[in-house]
C-alpha cells in the first residue's frame, strides 16, 4: 500500500510553474531520492508535502490510519499527523541547548494537560521522565549525548545536521523528509550519514524521502529515485535505471553521451 500518493500536483508563482503535474506513489518503508538540477522545484515540492504551500492544482494524500490531506491542513497539523522534516538551511533554536532542541520535537507526544503542569501531578512527572529518557536515547544514537548541555549554535556543521534529524525523529514521524542532509559534510561524514539513514529506516520503521545532490549517497541508499527538471517529473526508477536514463543525463550534463 502507498503511504504517499501525489496526483497531478502543480504549484505556480505568478506565471511561473515551479512544480508541474507531478505524480508519485511511495510505499511504506522505502527510501526515496528526489533529485534534479538547481532550481528544479525539489524544495518547493517538499513545501507542498508539508503544507507550507498549497498546490494550485492536484492532490496530496498521506495514507495513514486516518488519511492526511496537506492541501487542507496547516503545517503544524501535518507535522502532528506524522510528517517530520529537516531543511536545506539548518533551522535549529540556536540559543537552546542540544537537549532542549530535541525535546521540542516531543511536544506533540506530551499527554499531560496544562493543569498537571501547573500543579506538578504524578502524570506530569511520568511524562517528563519518559520524555527525558527518549531524548537521551536519540542523543546517543546521533552521538550527541556528550554535548547535551551545549548550545546548538556552538556545534560543528555536521553535528548540527545530525541534531536537526534527531529533532525531526523526536516527533515520531511516519514519513521523514530530509532536505540535502549531506550538504557541507566531508566524505567520511557523508558515509556515516548513509549508514545512519539506512539504520533510521529500519529502527523507526518509517518512510524516508530525501533531496540530495551527492549522487554517491542517493545511488547507494535509495530504493527508487524521482527526477525533477524545471518543475516537471522527467524520470523515476531504480538508481541503476536513472543512472542510464537519457533524459536525466541531458538534464544534468546538457548532452546524451555520458552517464551520471
Amino acid at each position: 500500500m502507498s503511504v504517499l500518493t501525489v496526483n497531478n500536483i502543480s504549484m505556480s508563482f505568478g506565471g511561473v510553474k515551479a512544480v508541474s503535474n507531478v505524480n508519485m506513489k511511495i510505499k511504506h518503508g522505502e527510501i526515496i531520492g528526489l533529485i534534479g538540477p538547481n532550481g528544479a522545484g525539489k524544495t518547493t515540492f517538499f513545501n507542498l508535502l508539508t503544507g507550507i504551500y498549497s498546490p494550485t492544482e492536484g492532490e496530496i494524500i498521506y495514507n495513514f490510519d486516518k488519511n492526511v490531506h496537506p492541501n487542507k491542513m496547516k503545517p503544524h497539523e501535518i507535522a502532528a499527523a506524522g510528517i517530520g522534516r529537516t531543511f536545506q538551511n539548518i533551522r535549529l533554536f540556536s540559543e537552546m541547548t542540544v537537549e532542549e532542541n530535541v525535546r521540542v520535537g516531543f511536544h506533540k507526544n506530551i499527554k499531560y494537560k496544562a493543569i498537571s503542569s501547573l500543579f506538578r501531578t504524578l502524570s506530569y512527572y511520568k511524562e517528563e521522565e519518559n520524555a527525558d529518557k527518549k531524548v537521551m536515547e536519540l542523543l546517543k544514537i546521533f552521538n550527541l549525548d556528550g554535548k547535551r548541555e551545549e548550545l546548538s549554535k556552538n556545534l560543528s556543521y555536521g553535528e548540527q545536521r545530525r541534531l536537526e534529524i534527531a529533532r525531526a525523529l523526536a516527533s515520531n514521524p511516519k514519513v521523514l523528509l530530509l532536505d540535502e542532509p549531506a550538504a557541507g559534510m566531508n566524505p567520511n561524514e557523508t558515509h556515516e550519514l548513509m549508514e545512519l539513514i539506512r539504520w533510521i529506516k529500519d529502527k523507526f520503521d518509517i518512510t524516508i524521502i530525501l533531496i540530495e545532490h551527492d549522487m554517491s549517497l542517493v545511488m547507494s541508499v535509495c530504493n527508487r529515485l524521482y527526477v525533477l527538471d524545471y518543475g516537471k517529473l522527467i524520470a523515476n526508477g531504480t538508481p541503476e535505471e536513472i543512472r542510464h536514463n537519457p533524459a536525466v543525463i541531458k538534464a544534468y550534463l546538457g548532452g546524451e553521451d555520458e552517464a551520471c
